[in-house]
């Protein structure tokens, strides 16, 4: 049993997430990055499809270093982080301001009993 075996180390996790318009995510990761996440093209996978609701979609809350919606719908974090944009990409600072106003945002804790 000397052999172990050791993967890829885990890539960026989501520690919040802020719904945006237009069924965006600001994601911001343990590694800084505050990134955009357009949740759009789930719309066409039948796993996704409730999301098009607005009012449930802005039900999305951060657990394990992902976002999930109730009905146990989630994400992949990896996936996430590939396919988002960093934010000042898209997301002017007057923009951002605009959100975190008028948006909750959702923060990992951790949970020791875990």
């Amino acid at each position: 049993m000397d052999d172990i075996i050791t993967g890829a180390p885990l890539g960026p996790r989501v520690l919040t997430v802020v719904p945006m318009d237009d069924f965006k995510l600001l994601l911001t990761f343990n590694n800084g990055e505050k990134r955009v996440f357009d949740a759009k093209p789930l719309f066409l996978l039948n796993a996704f499809r409730a999301l098009q609701n607005k009012a449930f979609f802005e039900t999305v809350k951060v657990a394990y270093g992902s976002v999930v919606w109730e009905n146990d719908i989630d994400y992949c974090p990896d996936t996430l982080y590939a396919e988002s944009v960093v934010a000042d990409e898209i997301v002017t600072t007057s923009n951002l301001s605009a959100v975190a106003e008028s948006k909750v945002e959702y923060r990992y804790t951790s949970n020791e009993d875990d």
